[in-house]
């Protein structure tokens, strides 16, 4: 994982470039101030004090220059406007001149970040530093970076080295550092607990049995908060199988898993008083001769018969489960990711997670925090009469509607089914996955409601 630590440090008056910051209103008034030199080099670099454009500003000596930067807004920094920079600048320290950093380290940092398991690395510069008086965001701001790291080093790492074992090591590593409880129930000791993970996930080879994979961390005293995660590892479609195109980034299918980690990581590393339940059903859904059927019936943990519809509509069969188990525990809170539909990317697109709550303050929560954040969630309906798509006339219900209408919201409508009345739920449709780089955010793995999940609990639980 990239490692954070030393990119913000405290301004203590030591050496470091100078970053000048304009936008729009202010590019005209600071370059009348600036000498002639100075405008020459702006006006050669083509720089109009526009949004990610920078220029270098040359000094009377030769080694001595500072960065003349582009926002929307001086006064309101976002997230990533200092991010282009951060991955263009020559390596060393910087400091922003008249203004303080805020919300934008966090882009600062997640620019630097890296994914060079499988290759040479490209890029042997070091970091970018970046200076600021707001000490008492940085360990914050780092441990968000490290958390969306950790999203994208899982979605990014190939099934081969990131099937269900591997998900569960991970689990394990977290659980250890932070003296955390874990639990696995693995194989065909699921048949009987947990009989919807273990059918979708019979068919992989043993070195990847279904499991699913449980920690408890925080004083028990404390509201009980659970957490889910869809960690399909690899979906091939099953027998209603995916075509070549469909299955490319089908790595990703985890990428729920991934969220409820680097979430799970955020609460115990800021030591939120909670008592946290972390389910993550990790499975393989594969073809053989064992695999589940189109047609098949499974009977849930809760005693709900499912008919199969289709078994590419897997993820939410798995989740079932875990939710039922998560429900029985008594949690006031349970917020579940998953990398469910294409529904919600054809409604939605990649950037933003579709949000399903069964609480209309808790939706508003979380969209308030998203948009804070820079990480915004947008609000779809559980639209009760579309159940109807879900009848069977053989089960109690079926996993998959047979339109293609309003996918996303039946696939939370059937979420919804496992999900006790007690609790206040919020499940993230989110995509995982980048599929064009934006500064800051490189193309593949990318933690997509991950910050507005984590805002909501600070705000509701204090930190």
């Amino acid at each position: 994982m990239t490692d954070y630590s030393d990119m913000i440090k405290p301004d203590a008056g030591q050496a470091a470039r100078s970053i000048h910051l304009v936008d729009g209103k202010t590019f005209d008034i600071w370059m009348k101030d600036q000498s002639e030199r100075r405008r020459g080099a702006v006006a050669a670099q083509k720089f109009a004090g526009k949004g990610y454009e920078l220029a270098i500003l040359p000094d009377e000596k030769p080694d001595i220059w500072s960065v003349v930067i582009g926002v929307a807004n001086v006064e309101a920094l976002s997230s990533w406007c200092l991010a282009k920079a951060a991955e263009a600048l020559p390596e060393g320290t910087y400091r922003i001149e008249n203004h303080q950093p805020g919300a934008a380290m966090l882009g600062w940092l997640t620019a630097q970040y890296r994914f060079e398991r499988y290759r040479r690395p490209e890029n042997t510069a070091g970091p970018r530093i970046l200076l600021t008086n707001e000490v008492g965001k940085i360990e914050e701001t780092v441990r968000i970076a490290q958390a969306t790291a950790l999203v994208r080093d899982l979605v990014n790492t190939p099934t081969a080295d990131m099937g269900p074992p591997d998900l569960q090591a991970a689990t394990e590593a977290m659980a250890k550092e932070f003296h955390a409880k874990i639990a696995v129930t693995r194989g065909d000791a699921l048949e009987t607990g947990y009989p919807m993970i273990h059918a979708v996930g019979r068919a992989a080879d043993k070195a990847f049995a279904p499991r699913l994979i449980e920690m408890t961390w925080g004083n028990a005293k404390n509201p009980r908060i659970a957490i889910v995660g869809k960690g399909v590892c690899f979906d091939s479609g099953g027998l209603d199988i995916k075509p070549s195109s469909g299955m490319r980034l089908m790595k990703k299918d985890m990428g729920g898993a991934a969220h409820a980690l680097a979430l799970a990581r955020l609460v115990m590393a800021a030591r939120l008083p909670v008592h946290l339940h972390l389910l993550i059903p990790a499975v393989e859904n594969a073809i053989g001769g064992n695999a589940f059927r189109p047609g098949d019936i499974l009977t849930s943990r809760n005693g709900l018969t499912v008919e199969i519809g289709n078994t590419d509509a897997e993820g939410r069969l798995v989740l079932a489960d875990a939710l039922t188990k998560a429900g029985e525990d008594g949690p006031e809170l349970i917020l579940d990711f998953a990398t469910l539909t294409g529904a919600a990317r054809v409604a939605l697109g990649p950037d933003i997670p579709a949000l399903f709550a069964n609480d209309d303050d808790l939706a508003q929560a979380l969209s308030e925090a998203g948009n804070e954040t820079d990480d915004p969630v947008w609000r779809l309906p559980l639209w009760a009469a579309y159940a109807d798509m879900l009848k069977s006339d053989i089960a109690d219900i079926n996993n998959a509607a047979e339109s293609g209408f309003a996918g996303a919201t039946t696939a939370a409508l059937f979420l919804q089914k496992f999900v006790p009345e007690s609790a206040k739920w919020a499940h993230f449709d989110t995509f995982a996955w980048r599929p064009a780089a934006k500064p800051g955010r490189p193309k593949g793995g990318e933690a997509l409601g991950l910050r507005a999940a984590w805002t909501m609990l600070v705000k509701r639980y204090g930190g």
